[in-house]
C-alpha cells in the first residue's frame, strides 16, 4: 500500500465515522433544507386531515387543479402560512411536521377573531371522568407513564371542575388509553416514527386515545416526542375540543417540541370552559347538581337498529356503527362506542340480537347471523339463516320447541292455530306461548315494522292463555306484532338446536 493510498483510506474511514456520528446524535427534529411534496402526496395529506373529500386510488377519481389549489389555500390559512395555493417549501415543510392524527376540519368552528378555538359538538354529561391505560409504551416504565398521563389530565382540571380518576383491570371507563403500532383495530393505522403521533375520539365516539408506540416517547427531554404535551392535546379531543388555528394553542395540530415552561393558551382555556364551564368552589356541605343524562346522537334521532340483554342483564342498543349501554336512568357514561371495538367481526346496521339461556348471543343482519360468547365469536361465522321444512315445518310452537313443554302442540304450518305466512323482516323478539299470547317473562321487544314502537310484556298486562287462536286476536296490529316476534324466536331456536 502506497502512502497516498493509505491517506485516502484513512480519509474515507474518517468520513464514515463522521456520518455515523451525525446519524446517531443529530437532533431527530431537524429537517432537510429543501422540502418537495408531490401533488399526489399533498392531496392525500389534505384528504386525511379534512381539506379534501376522501380519495379512492382504485377508481382513479379525478381531482381538478382548482380543487387542489383551493384545499392548499385553506390549509395555509388554517396554519397561518402565506396563502399562495402553491406547494411551496413553507407548506411542504409544515406537511412533513409530526402532528395529531385528528382531522383539522371537523365540527362547527367558532367565528370571529375573539374566538379562534373549535368545538366538535359533543361533551361528557358528567364532570367526574374515569380512565385506564390498557396498553403501555415499550420505551418507558409504567410508573413514569402513569404520572405523565395524570399530569396531562391535570392541565384541564386546572381550568374547570372536571376530575379524572385512573382505574385498573376490566372496569368500564370513559377514556381508554393505548399505545399501539400500525393497524390497531380502529381503521386508522399509525404510520411509524414521525407523521401521525397519536389520535383520539370525541366524547360522542367514546373518548379513547391511541398513541403510536413507534415514536420515541420521552419525559422532560428535548429529544424524541414529549409524552406529556401530546397526551394533554389528545385528551382535549377526548373532552370535545377540535383543532385550533391559534399557533400557540395546545390544540393546534402540529407538534412544536418540548416546552419546559408549558402553560395552556387562553384560546385553550376559552374552549374547554365553553364546554364545561369555569372552575368553581362549592360551599361546604353542598353537593354538586347531578349531570344531565342526555345523549346528543340519540336525542337527535332516537330510532335504533336492535336491542338485547346480555347474559349479565345489561341492555345494549345498536344504531349504525355504534352501540350504547342503557341504565335505569338513561345512557351509561362512555357511550356510544364502535360496534367493531367490542364485537370485532360484526358489521354495522344490525337487524336483531338476543342472548339465549346458554349465555350465547346471536346477531342477525340480512340473511346471515353471528354467534358470540361474551365478545368472542363462537366458531366459524357468519352463517346463513336456513329453515329445515322436515323437522317439522315452520312456524313452530315456542312452548314445545323453546321451553321444552312436550305436551304442547308443535304448531306446524297449516293447522288452525298458525294459518299465516312468514314475516320478511326480523326485528327483535319476545317469547310467546303456543296460542300466540304474550308470556309473563316481562321482556322488552322492539317492533320496528313501520311503527318503531317499544312494547313491553309483563304478568300484569299480558293476554291470558284462554285458548283463543291467533286469527281471532283483537286487532291486526296485535297480529303483526305477534308474527314479527314469533318468527325471530322460532328461527333462533332452530339455530341453537343445530
Amino acid at each position: 500500500m502506497t502512502r497516498w493510498t493509505e491517506i485516502v483510506f484513512q480519509w474515507q474511514r474518517i468520513n464514515i465515522y463522521l456520518i455515523a456520528f451525525l446519524v446517531l446524535y443529530a437532533n431527530t427534529e431537524a429537517a432537510p433544507t429543501d422540502f418537495v411534496v408531490s401533488d399526489t402526496t399533498a392531496a392525500n395529506y389534505l384528504a386525511q386531515y379534512g381539506y379534501l373529500p376522501p380519495i379512492n386510488p382504485e377508481n382513479g377519481a379525478f381531482l381538478s387543479e382548482a380543487k387542489l389549489t383551493a384545499a392548499i389555500e385553506e390549509f395555509q390559512a388554517f396554519a397561518g402560512l402565506n396563502i399562495t395555493g402553491e406547494l411551496n417549501e413553507e407548506t411542504a415543510k409544515l406537511m412533513a411536521t409530526p402532528r395529531c392524527g385528528v382531522k383539522d376540519k371537523v365540527g362547527p368552528a367558532a367565528d370571529g377573531r375573539s374566538k379562534r378555538y373549535a368545538l366538535q359538538g359533543s361533551r361528557w354529561r358528567t364532570k367526574n371522568l374515569t380512565y385506564k391505560i390498557s396498553k403501555y409504551p415499550t420505551g418507558l416504565n409504567k410508573q413514569e407513564v402513569e404520572k405523565e398521563i395524570a399530569n396531562a389530565f391535570s392541565v384541564w382540571t386546572g381550568e374547570t371542575d372536571l376530575t379524572f380518576t385512573r382505574k385498573t383491570g376490566h372496569e368500564n371507563v370513559h377514556i381508554e388509553i393505548r399505545f399501539e403500532v400500525g393497524e390497531h383495530g380502529d381503521g386508522d393505522p399509525f404510520d411509524g416514527p414521525g407523521g401521525t403521533l397519536a389520535h383520539a375520539y370525541f366524547p360522542v365516539y367514546g373518548g379513547d386515545a391511541h398513541f403510536d408506540d413507534s415514536e420515541r416517547w420521552t419525559i422532560r427531554s428535548y429529544r424524541g416526542t414529549n409524552l406529556f404535551q401530546v397526551a394533554a392535546h389528545e385528551f382535549g379531543h377526548s373532552l370535545g375540543l377540535s383543532h385550533s388555528d391559534v399557533k400557540s394553542a395546545l390544540m393546534a395540530p402540529f407538534y412544536r417540541g418540548y416546552d419546559p415552561h408549558f402553560t395552556l393558551d387562553q384560546d385553550d382555556v376559552s374552549a374547554i370552559q365553553a364546554l364545561y364551564g369555569t372552575k368553581t368552589k362549592s360551599p361546604r356541605g353542598s353537593r354538586p347538581p347531578p349531570p344531565a343524562e342526555e345523549d346528543p346522537e340519540l336525542c337527535k334521532d332516537p330510532k335504533i337498529d336492535a336491542m338485547f340483554n346480555t347474559k349479565d342483564g345489561e341492555i345494549i342498543a345498536f344504531k349504525g356503527k355504534h352501540y350504547w349501554k342503557l341504565t335505569d336512568d338513561g345512557v351509561a357514561s362512555g357511550y356510544p362506542r364502535r360496534i367493531s371495538s367490542t364485537w370485532k367481526e360484526l358489521p354495522s346496521n344490525i337487524d336483531a340480537a338476543f342472548t339465549y339461556r346458554n349465555g350465547k348471543t346471536y346477531f342477525f343482519k340480512g340473511t346471515q347471523y353471528w354467534r358470540y360468547i361474551n365478545t368472542t365469536m363462537d366458531g366459524d361465522y357468519p352463517k346463513e339463516i336456513s329453515v329445515d321444512d322436515a323437522n317439522p315445518a315452520f312456524p313452530r310452537s315456542t312452548a314445545y320447541w323453546w321451553f321444552g313443554c312436550k305436551s304442547a302442540n308443535k304448531g306446524t304450518l297449516g293447522n288452525d292455530r298458525w294459518p299465516f305466512a312468514f314475516a320478511s323482516n326480523l326485528d327483535v323478539a319476545d317469547t310467546y306461548d303456543d296460542y300466540g299470547n304474550l308470556d309473563s317473562v316481562g321482556d322488552i321487544i322492539l317492533d320496528a315494522g313501520g311503527t318503531d314502537e317499544l312494547v313491553t310484556s309483563s304478568s300484569n298486562h299480558h293476554h291470558e292463555n284462554s285458548g283463543t287462536p291467533v286469527n281471532s286476536l283483537h286487532s291486526l296490529e296485535s297480529t303483526r306484532q305477534l308474527l314479527l316476534s314469533i318468527v325471530t324466536v322460532i328461527i333462533a331456536r332452530f339455530i341453537v338446536a343445530t
